[in-house]
């Protein structure tokens, strides 16, 4: 069924300027926490990263990631209020992520949340991470407002969102099996790259030809918004075998052609299922958000697309693409003035969905 998306008045809340929120994010692997002013203010940010714990073992370790996110949040917070100059007394909100993601990882966050909740005396809301996703491009782009789509693309999802307005969000289609961050740290592993795989094969795609192997562009000329990367990552595996008969030496692979190739199918099939999204709903402001959001390719292919196609595209910059706690105190503000509330019962959901079901196919 095809669904079309009117240009309905979109939800309107005070806009509290001097309103300060504390963004907490440890989703997964990184521990993130921000200071934000009314709407879009940031006053400060700070990230942990763990890709060098992670890296040894080519992917994250949930158990070793919560460990970190302790280790590390408290001294984080404390950095972060020192050098904004905000005291605990100015705060008015607490935004925590408490879901999707890995349940160790979000219990630091969450259980922090709430201590400083109740020893600050501050309201507290628990943010979806992937709405979170859905705001970076708003912080970013005063001029980003519903109806949107939004496609989500990172190491644990691929999907395509279209924002009918702030709290209502349409899930349009997901991905059948992998994601196509888990399809790059894939490729990576299999050409001896280190983890992650995304910015990596990024970097060796510079100079290669992206038409020397045609890697298949899974569902292509399907009708419905969904995506595979199962395949592609077989065809490379293959091709790669290939190759390492022909050559006398893992050194003689043709490692440039074989990233930009690999790289031209993963953004032929998001951008593919993109079009696709636009066409069935009739709505033409389009942002990316997620760790591979960030990749040049991708911004610089949907960005040529929104010029021919008449398409207004948002692109946040690459450090809210990444899991950052910017996206989840704006998330967090939003909710809160629409009226959404939480209490210390708070508990962290690693499945949580705000997805309403998605239309079949166009007609």
């Amino acid at each position: 069924m095809a669904v079309r998306a009117a240009e309905a008045a979109v939800t309107k809340y005070i806009v509290k300027t001097d309103f300060i929120t504390l963004g907490i994010e440890t989703s997964c692997d990184d521990t993130a926490l921000a200071l934000m002013r009314g709407e879009r203010e940031i006053i400060g940010d700070v990230v942990s990263s763990q890709i060098t714990d992670h890296a040894p073992f080519g992917g994250v370790v949930p158990e070793l990631a919560s460990r970190k996110h302790q280790e590390v949040l408290i001294p984080l917070l404390s950095a972060l209020m020192s050098s904004s100059g905000v005291r605990p007394g100015d705060i008015d909100l607490i935004a925590v992520t408490s879901g999707p993601g890995l349940m160790g990882s979000l219990l630091v966050g969450v259980m922090a949340a709430k201590a400083l909740s109740q020893g600050w005396n501050v309201p507290l809301i628990g943010v979806n991470h992937l709405e979170g996703h859905l705001f970076a491009g708003i912080v970013a782009n005063p001029s980003l407002r519903p109806p949107f789509l939004c496609l989500i693309v990172s190491g644990g999802h691929t999907e395509i969102v279209l924002a009918k307005d702030f709290g209502d969000y349409l899930l349009l289609g997901e991905t059948r099996d992998d994601a196509a961050g888990e399809a790059y740290d894939k490729a990576a592993k299999l050409l001896g790259m280190p983890y992650p795989g995304g910015p990596v094969i990024e970097r060796a795609a510079l100079g290669g030809d992206p038409n020397a192997y045609r890697f298949p562009v899974a569902l292509k000329s399907s009708q419905i918004v969904e995506f595979s990367f199962s395949g592609v990552k077989t065809s490379l595996r293959t091709t790669i075998q290939k190759l390492k008969n022909l050559c006398a030496d893992d050194s003689e692979l043709p490692i440039a052609d074989i990233c930009a190739s690999y790289q031209r199918a993963i953004t032929e099939t998001l951008l593919v299922k993109t079009e696709l999204a636009a066409k069935i709903t009739g709505v033409r402001r389009i942002t990316i958000s997620g760790g591979v959001a960030a990749n040049t390719a991708l911004r610089d292919e949907l960005a040529a697309a929104g010029e021919k196609k008449g398409w207004e595209v948002f692109l946040p910059p690459r450090s809210y693409c990444t899991d950052n706690a910017v996206m989840i105190a704006s998330a967090g503000y939003s909710s809160y003035m629409r009226g959404s509330r939480s209490d210390l019962s708070l508990t962290p959901n690693p499945s949580w969905s705000i997805w309403k079901g998605r239309p079949a196919r166009t007609t």
